[in-house]
């Protein structure tokens, strides 16, 4: 995530394909729909208004939810102690090589140094451990929007796989573990509605297998996506960390007959990473294409006029797109710039609905409604505008779900042997396949599939689980999980 910014300005449009070259496709969407730019630090990007506005309303969405269920948000420092961050052995070994080091302060080499947080279990748990002494300070519920940094040496993606990107941190305490488990399904419940209902996107949702939940977790509970390039990526996860680290930061109460325990602990996030999974899912060779419910400006007007009827066209244009300012309705009054421009300009950005209004179109007392996600074309009479406007942008948000979960679907293939899951990966599939727990045969994996991997384990599984074998080793199978190649 370097230096590629040349190489996508020279043209206004998109010039890769999607389905040949993803990455080159991606990566001139980023820039060319004014989504992002790359900056002088490696793997770190800006969010430009039109992305971050997306971010601002993923973030007040999940907000709205949290709070419903007692969740209150806080800050914590940025820099971490390193004693602080050891003391939970098992998380800093899945961390440690992400982990970005403050040395100096100006010239001045520091007594101890300081990590720049790649998540803040370790800092927020020491404030814990002084703030919980009896059952009565139970549950906290706590979350911080933040930044967070994990200097990955994997190659870069923007929005997919940063080195500093945005998140929430729900980290919540309980006195039982029934208590904290419960907390699981209100938790995956908010991040599938936030993802299905805005963000049109529809996933996998399951079980981490032992090799990849979150360090320092007893379980993960993750919704993985499939991307058009045939990779998965994961989404919002849910941790239970049981008494983990309680037991390594000494977050202990006094329970209602006085006798002392550690507590049980929850973990849970959402980052910016869903920002990319969107506009790669939804959009087209043409540009972005946005969920309406997303859409800061849902609508825009493009007054069509030459001659005389510049004014009575743009008049008309203003008025229309007062009735529907609630909608974030832009009419687009640029002089410089012919009709056909404007027309490619906003199906690059994304707008979800275009409306065309000219001469001919006043004299019909009409406009034409153009869809951004099937190109669809429409004229309504100017007094219907605003009812058929919040219909289309309805339709439209439920098509691109619909349209993505048919392309998840179509690519889950059912495996029941090594050689079909190897060619399942190959031809960029998920394979559902059955597996033992074996550690040995969750590492081949890799090797038989050609870099696949168990994204997750639905809790629903097949009725056939009791006949199958693994598909690695022979043995009794013992879950059926989703497979796939990852970022």
């Amino acid at each position: 995530m370097g230096k590629k910014t040349e190489k996508v300005k020279d043209e206004k449009g998109i010039t890769a394909e999607k389905e040949d070259d993803f990455t080159d496709w991606f990566t001139q969407l980023m820039i060319k729909a004014e989504l992002a730019d790359y900056t002088d630090v490696s793997g770190c990007i800006v969010f430009r208004p039109a992305s971050y506005a997306i971010w601002e309303k993923i973030k007040e969405e999940c907000d709205i939810r949290f709070k419903k269920l007692g969740v209150k948000n806080a800050y914590f420092p940025l820099f971490i102690p390193e004693h602080v961050l050891v003391k939970e052995q098992e998380h800093i070994e899945g961390f440690s090589p992400e982990v970005a080091w403050v040395t100096h302060a100006g010239d001045t080499k520091l007594s101890e140094r300081l990590a720049v947080r790649p998540t803040s279990e370790t800092i927020m748990y020491e404030s814990y451990s002084k703030w919980i002494r009896s059952w009565r300070d139970l549950p906290l519920k706590l979350n911080q929007w933040n930044n967070v940094v994990r200097w990955e040496f994997k190659h870069p993606v923007p929005f997919l796989r940063t080195r500093e990107f945005l998140w929430n941190e729900g980290h919540t305490v309980y006195a039982t573990k029934k208590e904290a488990e419960s907390e699981k399904d209100q938790i995956i419940g908010i991040y599938k509605e936030v993802c299905e209902e805005f963000l049109a996107l529809p996933s996998l949702i399951g079980k981490k297998s032992d090799k990849e939940k979150f360090a320092g977790a007893e379980y993960t509970i993750s919704m993985e996506f499939y991307m058009p390039n045939g990779k998965c990526i994961q989404g919002p996860d849910f941790h239970h960390d049981g008494q983990n680290f309680a037991k390594a930061y000494n977050i202990k109460f006094l329970n209602k007959v006085g006798k002392e325990e550690y507590a049980y602990q929850n973990t849970w996030a959402i980052t910016t990473r869903m920002l990319g999974v969107t506009f790669a899912i939804h959009s087209d060779k043409k540009g972005l294409i946005l969920p309406p419910r997303i859409a800061v400006n849902k609508v825009v007007i493009v007054p069509i006029f030459f001659g005389d009827s510049k004014e009575k066209v743009l008049k008309k244009a203003k008025e229309v797109g007062n009735s529907l300012s609630e909608l974030g309705a832009i009419v687009d009054e640029r002089e410089e710039y012919s009709a056909g421009y404007k027309f490619n300009d906003w199906e690059l950005k994304g707008i979800p609905l275009r409306i065309e209004i000219g001469p001919k179109d006043l004299e019909k007392d009409s406009v034409v409604l153009v869809r951004r996600d099937n190109g669809e074309k429409e004229s309504v009479k100017i007094k219907d505008v605003k009812k058929k406007v919040e219909g289309l942008l309805e339709d439209i948000q439920t098509s691109l779900f619909k349209r993505a979960d048919k392309l998840l679907r179509e690519n889950i293939l059912r495996v029941s042997s090594a050689s079909e899951l190897k060619k399942a990966i190959a031809g960029k599939k998920i394979a559902f396949a059955p597996l033992c727990r074996k550690r040995g045969c969750e590492d081949m994996i890799k090797f038989e599939s050609v870099g696949g991997k168990v994204l997750n384990i639905p809790e629903e599984q097949p009725k056939e689980l009791g006949k199958s074998k693994c598909v690695i080793c022979g043995d009794k199978a013992e879950y059926f999980g989703y497979v796939g190649k990852s970022y």
